[in-house]
C-alpha cells in the first residue's frame, strides 16, 4: 500500500494537510505533533503513511517519524480505538509522553486527552504495556535498590513526576535510609 509520500506541502488545515505529489493532491490527516513540525507551505516534505480503507472512505494518515507511525499502529490494534481516537491521542501526547504514561500506568494523563475516558485509558495502559519499547528518557526503576525505590515512590506520591523523582534519588549518596533520603531529595528538588 502507500507507505510514504514525498511532495510539496500545498495546504495546512489542522488536522489535515494537502500534499502535492507529482501533480496529484493527497489529503493526509496528521497528529498535532507532526503538524507543528511541518515546513512552510510550498516546501518539500516526506510523510510516512498509514492507509485505512473502510466501506465509506479511504483515509491516509501521515507522520514525520517512524515512532509516531508505529505507535499509531499499536493504538489502532486495540479494540475500541479507531484511527481518529489514535490521532487524538498522538495529538494530545507525543510518543515519549505516552510511553512514560504507560510505563508509570498513569491513567490520569490519558484521561486529559479529548475523547478518552477512564475505562478507555485503563484499557490503553493494559494493552500498550511493554509494546511501546523502552522509554530511554527516564532511568529504569529496576536499577534502584529497595530504599531508593521507596524514596522515589514517596516523591511521586508528593506530586513529583517519575523522571524528577528518579533523578533526585540517583543524586543521593549510596546506602542512605528512606527518611533521610526523602528529606535530602526534597531539598534538592526545591532548589
Amino acid at each position: 500500500m502507500i507507505g510514504r509520500l514525498t511532495g510539496t506541502l500545498a495546504q495546512k488545515n489542522p488536522p489535515q494537510v494537502l500534499l502535492d505529489v507529482g501533480g496529484v493532491g493527497y489529503e493526509v490527516d496528521v497528529p498535532m505533533s507532526t503538524y507543528f513540525n511541518l515546513p512552510a507551505l510550498g516546501e518539500t516534505v516526506s510523510l510516512l503513511t498509514h492507509f485505512v480503507v473502510r466501506e465509506d472512505a479511504q483515509v491516509l494518515f501521515g507522520f514525520l517519524t517512524e515512532p509516531e507511525r508505529s505507535t499509531f499502529r499499536e493504538l489502532v490494534r486495540i479494540s475500541g480505538v479507531g484511527p481518529r481516537t489514535a490521532l487524538s491521542i498522538l495529538s494530545g501526547l507525543n510518543v515519549g509522553e505516552l510511553s512514560q504514561a504507560v510505563s508509570a500506568q498513569d491513567s490520569a494523563r490519558l484521561v486529559k486527552v479529548p475523547g478518552i475516558g477512564k475505562k478507555t485509558a485503563e484499557r490503553l495502559l493494559l494493552e500498550l504495556k511493554g509494546k511501546l519499547g523502552p522509554d530511554l528518557s527516564t532511568p529504569q526503576a529496576g536499577r534502584l535498590d529497595d530504599a531508593q525505590s521507596d524514596i522515589a515512590q514517596a516523591l511521586q506520591a508528593l506530586g513529583y513526576n517519575e523522571r524528577d523523582a528518579q533523578a533526585a534519588v540517583k543524586a543521593l549518596p549510596a546506602g542512605m535510609g528512606v527518611s533521610d533520603g526523602i528529606k535530602q531529595a526534597l531539598k534538592a528538588l526545591n532548589r
